[in-house]
């Protein structure tokens, strides 16, 4: 991928573009094996590669510089520098973001100077969903008062207009002069409230405060992989820990050899398990049940024990309680999906009575050293 931001050293963040894409795929593969290699898998399978460019679903963009000439990009050593041509982005996104930064100026949205304090507009985040040959759009302004609420109500139609399938338009208020890019209160200005994707005929929603994964592309190839991999074993329940929207747990009974798999998934976010909800009703399933919950407090006080147990925690890893439990109770089988394989070493650690049985690496973020990794446990 061919990078101007990059190589005039304006944006660095894809540390690893210079690097042939094949020797990236094979850099993180060996530091896998590496990592993983006290476990003793018994499978590792090849990693699954991501487009190079236009993969990412999301832009966060900083909003600088003035009402006349605002900046939708990141600061770089004293120096704004806009990104709406980041490579990154598909073509769409990156016309989207040229079309929001021209509405912030006609509609006069002062952004926020960070050392004066000063201005309103923090953020613009736009989400691109692909279904078929369509893309949708959900675009939220993150705003630090009310002053511009109004006003935005009363002219994003003018967007509406210029942008086919914008389906959600929503306003965050984060008033606090911190590194937090939302606040707690979202006004939706759209009838609509959810963002629909659809990954392996799969359907999945969205909310303004959802967290979903940035590259669709690779999150279709890892729900795919993770539902093959279930539909080979002898699963009856399945709970689906940190379960966000439900792409996990939904795929994997989707695909399952059975059609009475009784599947729970907890996740602390209300938004998160009303979107698993309406996939689940789409789909026209009765033996799931999506729950608010703390998913450690679930887990400890749940008394029945599942045949598999799906993992897919933040970067900070499932926790020390919730693994220690799960190692009591073992559950037949682990399912762990990380964006973090130091957290997840951590945690598997601390599961001593299971075996690995298979392990994926998923390139969920080229051009950098993360990746996303796919790990089956089964019971000794």
């Amino acid at each position: 991928m061919q990078c101007n931001y990059y190589q005039e050293k304006k944006c660095l963040s894809c540390h690893k573009i210079n690097q042939a894409y094949h020797s990236q795929l094979t850099e993180k593969q060996n530091y896998l094996l590496q990592t993983l290699a006290e476990f003793n898998p018994k499978q590792v399978n090849p990693p699954y590669a991501s487009p190079e460019s236009g993969f990412r679903n999301k832009a966060k963009m900083a909003v600088f510089g003035t009402v006349e000439k605002p900046i939708l990009g990141i600061q770089n050593d004293n120096a704004v520098i806009d990104l709406c041509d980041c490579p990154l982005y598909s073509a769409n996104m990156q016309h989207i973001l040229k079309l929001v930064r021209t509405y912030i100026r006609k509609q006069g949205l002062v952004p926020y100077n960070i050392n004066k304090r000063k201005g309103e507009l923090k953020f613009v985040i736009i989400t691109e969903s692909r279904i078929g040959d369509e893309s949708y759009f959900m675009l939220r302004f993150v705003l630090k008062s009310e002053k511009f609420v109004d006003k935005i109500k009363n002219s994003y139609q003018l967007l509406h207009d210029k942008i086919n399938n914008l389906q959600v338009v929503t306003i965050n208020i984060q008033p606090n002069h911190a590194a937090i890019l939302e606040g707690d209160e979202e006004l939706i200005l759209t009838d609509n409230p959810f963002l629909a994707f659809q990954l392996n005929q799969v359907p999945l929603y969205i909310k303004s405060k959802s967290f979903f994964q940035t590259n669709s592309y690779i999150a279709e190839k890892l729900y795919k992989t993770a539902s093959d991999w279930v539909a080979n074993l002898n699963v009856n329940s399945i709970w689906d820990l940190f379960c966000g929207v439900g792409g996990f747990g939904l795929h994997c009974i989707q695909h399952a050899s059975s059609h009475h798999i009784q599947l729970t998934g907890i996740e602390i976010s209300p938004d998160a398990i009303e979107c698993a909800t309406k996939s689940a009703a789409k789909l026209g399933y009765d033996k799931l049940n999506f729950k608010s919950l703390d998913a450690t407090k679930y887990v400890t006080n749940e008394q029945s024990i599942p045949d598999l147990v799906l993992l897919n925690p933040p970067r900070r890893g499932a926790g020390k309680t919730l693994i220690q439990y799960l190692q009591t109770i073992k559950p037949n089988y682990v399912l762990y999906s990380s964006c973090n394989l130091t957290s997840m070493a951590e945690d598997l650690r601390l599961l001593t009575d299971y075996q690995m049985i298979k392990v994926q690496l998923f390139d969920m973020f080229p051009h950098t050293s993360h990746m996303e990794v796919l790990v089956l446990l089964q019971a000794k």
